[in-house]
């Protein structure tokens, strides 16, 4: 029998990747999404969308209601999607306070109720400029905290932590992943905006690879 593990799944390039890893793996994966009032639901559409066709359990959580808690981002207050690049200052304005700390600690309490040892998130180098909560200090911390807060330790699993969003996406081209199931642009119109700093890494990680992104761009 396969061993449970819980992957938070936002829909996205990263998280597709390691949703896909996990199950290359062998793992039996029960895929968990979170509705934290972000200014779209369209990754959480395409997450589903994926998890049905893989046949994988897939769960979307509906937090909205910490919104009024944890404000004044970009991805979940009235502000204006910065463009450009992750590495610049402006790029900070996309960081949801205390964001991967609650999503992980409620994915967490999901594993123990499972007995499942390990929850996947897809932390990358790529985010280590702008996202504390994305740093290797960070996923060791908390992963020290989550064997000890349970009866059932729990390992916090980050497959790419020091890997680029450009090796990630040569890993999952090596395992054929069809990346049009994906969603990244933080704006959630009818085609991804190719200006905002998820879009700038995505595209770039897709000419650095010498291949041609799926999605159509405004």
């Amino acid at each position: 029998m396969s061993e449970n593990v819980v992957v938070i799944y936002s829909g996205g390039m990263d998280s597709f990747t390691v949703l896909h890893k996990a199950l290359r793996d062998g793992k039996t994966v029960h895929a968990l999404s979170f509705d934290y009032g972000q200014r779209h639901k369209k990754e959480l559409d395409y997450a589903a969308a994926v998890c049905k066709s893989l046949n994988v359990p897939h769960k979307i959580v509906d937090i909205s209601a910490i919104n009024s808690l944890i404000g004044g981002s970009s991805l979940t207050s009235d502000i204006d999607v910065p463009e450009g690049h992750y590495e610049e200052p402006s790029m900070k304005q996309t960081v949801v306070p205390n964001r991967n700390m609650i999503l992980l600690s409620l994915a967490v309490g999901y594993a123990v109720s499972l007995e499942a040892n390990e929850v996947y998130y897809g932390a990358h180098s790529g985010d280590h400029a702008i996202y504390p909560d994305c740093r290797p200090e960070f996923v060791e911390k908390m992963s020290d905290v989550c064997r000890i807060a349970n009866y059932t330790p729990v390992e916090i699993v980050t497959p790419y932590i020091k890997d680029s969003k450009t090796a990630i996406l040569t890993d999952g081209l090596k395992m054929g992943l069809d990346y049009g199931e994906t969603w990244t642009c933080y704006n959630g119109r009818a085609k991804a905006c190719g200006k905002c700093g998820a879009c700038e890494e995505r595209l770039e990680a897709f000419r650095e690879n010498h291949c041609t992104d799926p999605l159509s761009y405004e």
